[in-house]
């Protein structure tokens, strides 16, 4: 298993309750027609993440540390490294806020507690995980259980009766329906995470630690293929199996009906199913986002981004803390996990922008810096993401 593992770990991350429920609306609101916005997705996570991780193999640094070293002016170099640290600070609470109440929503369907509860609950378990490094044997737990309510998913969207034919026109034929924007910028923000750009240069350093650096980036660049197309997999079945349960079909879409896609398989069981899964999507998520969020400000401030720091680990503990103080207070699952993946969709494009300038710098990672080929496809991921992030915003300001 030596070839694969950090990226592994980020369709863990991606893979939560906003990517379940966020695609789970895109599904059962506009039917196949946004799956173009989910390839779109993949193609910019592969690009840019596999840039993360050859950033971290080659220089040995972190996104945000790399960051740090890359503007002379001193202006410049102080309002790149407060973008990063408001934008990912900022973006990962929200994301965290997200992730603890989409985990709440799974607990709290098979007890008698509270949301409120069920969100401390959960926010004391990624505390306690966090604490103790014990996540780093849970994590396996975890994933696991993701990927088998994943795979009912996969095997759900073949044994209801799927229109492959809509479904291949949806990936191919880019649509924009009236009222989907906010769907596709949530899309993007689910499977694009700004977060795990930082978090996968890290990790690769740790994995990769003593090998051979053509041998590591042959087998990162694998890693991150094959660990992103399985996520880009579980989030299709996730839209198709929506889409034939809900699009058109009369039945109100809601947080409490998103287990309805899994009785084709399920039976009764589907909604202890859905809400197990939830919670293990949730908790993964919970623990990779605070995370991320510490090694990415730690890195822009200059300080230490080794795991028993006490800053490192005041960053973490903030996040967490927000984002359960959030999930506690009564915000809607649905609408909290939606916004936080509309915000990861528009700060989507700072992070893209500081990504594509330091992977040009030859004095950083001298001959394995982007070529002509890279750059084009980087270029034109940002361009994109840049301009529904900006349609958004003029929209949101015009009401």
């Amino acid at each position: 298993m030596r070839r694969f593992g950090p990226g592994l770990l980020v369709t863990a991350a991606f893979i939560g309750p906003g990517s379940i429920a966020t695609a789970s609306v895109a599904g059962a609101n506009f039917g196949f027609v946004l799956l173009w916005a989910l390839l779109f997705s993949l193609i910019a996570t592969v690009v840019l993440q596999e840039m993360a991780a050859r950033l971290g193999l080659v220089s040995n640094a972190g996104l945000a540390e790399a960051l740090r070293t890359t503007f002379n002016n001193p202006f410049i170099n102080r309002t790149a490294v407060a973008l990063v640290v408001a934008a990912i600070g900022i973006g990962n609470a929200a994301y965290e806020a997200g992730n603890i109440s989409g985990a709440a929503l799974g607990l709290q369907s098979i007890t008698d507690l509270s949301a409120a509860s069920c969100a401390v609950a959960l926010g004391l378990s990624a505390a306690v995980l966090l604490s103790t490094s014990g996540y780093k044997l849970l994590e396996p737990v975890l994933i696991v259980l993701v990927l088998i309510m994943s795979s009912v998913f996969v095997v759900t969207m073949f044994a209801v009766g799927v229109d492959f034919s809509a479904l291949l026109k949806g990936l191919l034929v880019p649509s924009l329906p009236a009222g989907s924007l906010l769907t596709v910028i949530a899309l993007i923000g689910t499977t694009v995470v700004p977060y795990n750009l930082f978090l996968h240069a890290s990790l690769v350093q740790e994995k990769w630690r003593g090998v051979d650096l053509n041998t590591a980036l042959a087998e990162s660049r694998s890693d991150t293929l094959v660990s992103i197309g399985l996520g880009g997999l579980i989030t299709l079945a996730v839209m198709s199996t929506a889409a034939v349960a809900f699009f058109d079909t009369g039945r109100a879409f809601s947080s409490s009906s998103m287990a309805t896609q899994l009785e084709p398989i399920l039976g009764t069981s589907a909604n202890l199913f859905f809400a197990l899964g939830l919670i293990a999507a949730g908790l993964t998520s919970a623990i990779t986002a605070p995370l991320a969020a510490a090694y990415a400000v730690s890195g822009a401030m200059g300080w230490s981004t080794h795991f028993a720091d006490r800053r490192f680990r005041g960053i973490w503990m903030t996040v967490l803390i927000i984002g359960t103080t959030f999930a506690a207070i009564g915000t809607k699952p649905i609408a909290a996990i939606l916004f936080a993946q509309a915000a990861n969709g528009l700060l989507l494009p700072i992070v893209a922008i500081f990504l594509l300038i330091i992977m040009n710098r030859s004095d950083l990672l001298g001959e394995h810096r982007n070529k002509f080929f890279a750059n084009l496809i980087g270029g034109l991921v940002v361009i994109i993401v840049t301009a529904l992030g900006v349609f958004k915003l003029v929209k949101v300001f015009a009401m």
